[in-house]
């Protein structure tokens, strides 16, 4: 009969690939009672039944560094631990059949260039050169990863074990975890069911591994894992004679991979339609186990596979397999503290990644545990960019049908999701929609991303070219920086910071001086204690005990996680208020006569300048007046309470008329800023990125004694800058920019572009990224010649430290 400990340091639930990875990550950084609990046998979820494909190439630059970690640890793993991994790096292609696959593919290859993955863009015939069973005819482009590769899921999962145990880690099997216990806001322990007897295990830390379970898991500890499993569908064929060792094969035009193992080839699919599964949850003696077939489903797949790989057509069919794999609203994993528990930690959702993902995840979330703080900008799979709702089944159900086929599906620009739409929603909602507006979604918002014109298609027509809204965002810019614009807003988080002592709380949190008086607004950052940026956000003082929080809509929930964590004995109370007011931002030289047409108040310099807030009238209601931008021009975003929301947007559209104003839409409002420089959280400036080196020392207050991150910033003073923030722009005006083109100084990679978009105004695509600069004047760092790499060609770019656009703020000041 097996015992459970009374107590351990850390419990980690789940005995899948992800599981195993972190019990073995966290014994290697020396911690000790470590117990893995699995509710049925090691990978008996979904682990046992993964292609097992290892590729290095992720979206993001952090993504792939984590990706080819994985690939790194599995080839030494067996080394270690005497257990056959499988691993063998055959390499791998993608081809493309279209030109716009073309793009991302090379797009990619550079990307993955400037962050040390070994990668060629080649030719059709070379790819059928690597790959002989290739069907060609319509192939127009290929890349080949050397080091890409594959391994056996179930021995990966058995070698981590075992390094795991080596180091004193205990895994035991047939252990059901039935409840999580917690006390003030920490987790303080689990109860395992093991031969129906139940024990109460006193822990430190709980680490959510279950895979398809993490949402039940989750739901225990009141934190909201939003996944959803979905059929997942492959065939293996007889032995092929003479088939030989082939690389991977990976042809997302048609949703197919293909892996050779043993003389066999196994065909998956990530079809465009998928089949959710699981909905009334998963039965209790699910282990490893099969779901029914469905042939007709994959036909489809299997027809063109037969025209791409012609020894199909004459192979027989050893293995119809149909497993279960748990996949996330964005196609993302979760890593991370949950927002609403102490020391409960998730490492789980990996959208059938999970063998090329779980070695970098284990060791990143390990030192995070370690460390109190991510060891990089891990802000792509964060847990706390998760929204509440998000957990609701019905949402969960009918996103999961378009998320497994995105995995395949070209990943263009400002692609939107189609499905689960329309959970939170503007009061000007079915407004701006009666006027034009094509909507996106961030964190659920429906926001107006564009506004089409009278007889025009509400539709994205997605390329990596110029899409079909291009000369719509062009004339919304142009009024913008020439006339007067309106944007709706309402998706800032908004947050309220009051009490006693909300004020000596903020200084320690912000590194710029939140004591001034009651009417001013503040623009900070809230730092790590390595000086990186965790928030960017501006605060507002409404009284001596009552301050006002404007943060990204997509980073409330992190935002308040990180107040919270930091509130300790102080009188405080943090409340967010997103849902009670709507934001209306009029921005443009001809701001100031809109808004005098509609409200009595004085708005001239000397009453409300840059920085400053007031109550004001407006229509026949009330509002806020913040006399701040994020586009670079005289403006102000005005904060009305929902219920007059529709009303003062009437008031504004008919007093703008006489001065041309013109709605508009976000992405004009991230081509405004990126002319002016702004920095974009996320992308621009992350919990990796210094704030001097991010050019933000303007807003960092060292005088002031006590915040969190000083010591950092003091000391990159006294040391000086390793890189700095450059904006570019491209002299050849028809290219585009996005973010991870690669960032050629003097002929070499030096680092990739942070965020990019056009600049209407500038006249061609701006970007935004880093440049080692260490030693290095401003004059040394100007003086070089800059080019940027897109898919494979590169373009001049000029650079600069100062906005290109109104580098004085005189438009601003107004």
């Amino acid at each position: 009969m097996t015992i459970l400990p009374q107590k351990a340091r850390v419990v980690i639930i789940g005995g899948g690939v992800a599981g195993c990875s972190m019990a073995y990550h966290l014994a290697k950084l020396g911690w000790t009672d470590i117990l893995l609990l699995e509710r049925k046998q090691l990978t008996s979820g979904t682990t046992w039944h993964a292609a097992g494909l290892i590729g290095q190439l992720r979206a993001t630059a952090n993504m792939t560094r984590l990706a080819k970690y994985t690939a790194d640890l599995y080839v030494k793993l067996e080394e270690e631990t005497g257990v056959a991994t499988g691993m063998r790096q055959c390499g791998s292609i993608s081809v493309a059949l279209t030109s716009e696959r073309k793009e991302e593919l090379y797009r990619n290859a550079s990307m993955a260039r400037a962050r040390g993955v070994d990668v060629e863009e080649i030719a059709p015939a070379e790819a059928k050169a690597r790959y002989p069973h290739l069907e060609i005819g319509d192939v127009v482009g290929a890349v080949y990863i050397p080091k890409d590769g594959q391994g056996d899921p179930a021995n990966i999962t058995q070698a981590l074990a075992k390094g795991a145990r080596m180091l004193g880690a205990k895994i035991v099997e047939q252990a059901k975890v039935t409840a999580i216990h917690q006390d003030k806001g920490r987790v303080t322990g689990v109860t395992a069911v093991v031969d129906g007897e139940a024990t109460t295990i006193a822990c430190e830390h709980v680490v959510n591994c279950a895979g398809m379970w993490a949402h039940g898991v989750g739901a225990m500890a009141g934190v909201p894992v939003p996944l959803h499993a979905c059929e997942h569908f492959y065939i293996v064929t007889e032995p092929i004679p003479g088939l030989g060792r082939l690389p991977v094969l990976r042809v997302p035009d048609e949703c197919a991979y293909y892996k050779e193992d043993a003389g066999k080839i196994l065909l998956g699919a990530f079809e465009s339609v998928a089949k959710p599964w699981g909905m009334d949850g998963i039965p209790e003696d699910f282990c490893f186990d099969q779901l029914p077939e469905d042939f007709d489903h994959f036909e489809p797949i299997l027809e063109k596979a037969v025209k791409r790989f012609p020894l199909l057509a004459e192979t027989g069919i050893h293995t119809f397999f149909n497993g279960p794999e748990s996949f996330t609203p964005d196609d993302r994993y979760y890593l991370g503290e949950a927002p609403q528990l102490r020391n409960f930690w998730v490492a789980c959702g990996f959208n059938s990644i999970g063998i090329q993902s779980s070695g970098g995840a284990g060791m990143a979330l390990a030192q995070w545990m370690q460390d109190g703080e991510p060891p990089f900008d891990l802000w792509d799979v964060d847990i706390r960019r998760v929204q509440p709702f998000q957990a609701n089944k019905t949402y969960l159900y009918r996103r999961s049908v378009e998320t497994l086929g995105l995995l395949y599906a070209d990943h263009f620009p400002y692609r939107q999701m189609a499905s689960a739409r329309g959970v939170r929603r503007s009061p000007l909602h079915e407004h701006l929609k009666t006027r034009g507006a094509v909507f996106g979604e961030v964190a659920g918002w429906e926001r107006a991303n564009w506004f089409a014109r009278p007889g025009q298609e509400r539709e994205y027509r997605y390329s990596w070219k110029r899409q079909n809204w291009f000369d719509n965002e062009r004339d919304e810019h142009l009024s913008v920086r020439n006339r007067v614009g309106l944007f709706d807003m309402t998706s800032f988080g908004k947050i309220r910071v009051e009490g006693r002592d909300a004020l000596a709380f903020l200084q320690r949190l912000c590194a710029n001086d939140m004591d001034v008086p009651a009417g001013k607004i503040v623009y900070t950052q809230m730092l790590n204690e390595r000086g990186g940026i965790e928030s960017d956000l501006t605060v507002s003082r409404l009284s001596d005990t009552a301050f006002f929080l404007v943060v990204p809509g997509a980073t409330l929930q992190r935002d308040l996680a990180r107040l919270r964590r930091h509130l300790t004995d102080e009188f405080v109370v943090i409340t967010d208020v997103t849902a009670a007011e709507s934001v209306l931002c009029l921005m443009g030289p001809r701001a100031r006569d809109v808004i005098k047409k509609v409200s009595p108040n004085d708005f001239s310099n000397e009453n409300n300048p840059f920085g400053t807030w007031q109550k004001i009238e407006i229509g026949m209601g009330e509002a806020r007046a913040h006399r701040v931008t994020y586009v670079g021009e005289l403006g102000w975003e005005l904060y009305v309470s929902t219920d007059q929301t529709a009303h003062v947007f009437e008031a504004i559209e008919d007093a703008g008329a006489d001065f041309g104003l013109k709605l508009c839409g976000l992405h004009t409002l991230d081509s405004c800023r990126i002319e002016k420089a702004f920095r974009h959280f996320g992308h621009d400036i992350t919990d990796e990125d210094h704030v001097l080196e991010a050019g933000l020392g303007f807003a960092v207050k060292t005088a002031k004694p006590g915040f969190i991150g000083r010591d950092a910033v003091l000391c990159r003073k006294e040391a000086g800058l390793e890189r700095r923030m450059v904006q570019f722009r491209l002299t050849d005006p028809t290219p585009l920019l996005f973010h991870n083109e690669a960032i050629v100084r003097d002929g070499k990679i030096v680092g990739t572009v942070t965020s990019g978009n056009y600049g209407h105004h500038l006249g061609g695509a701006i970007g935004m990224g880093y440049v080692p600069s260490k030693g290095e004047s401003e004059v040394e760092l100007l003086a070089s010649s800059y080019e940027i790499e897109i898919a494979g060609e590169r373009f001049a770019a000029e650079a600069s430290l100062k906005p290109m656009y109104d580098p004085k703020a005189e438009r601003v000041r107004a």
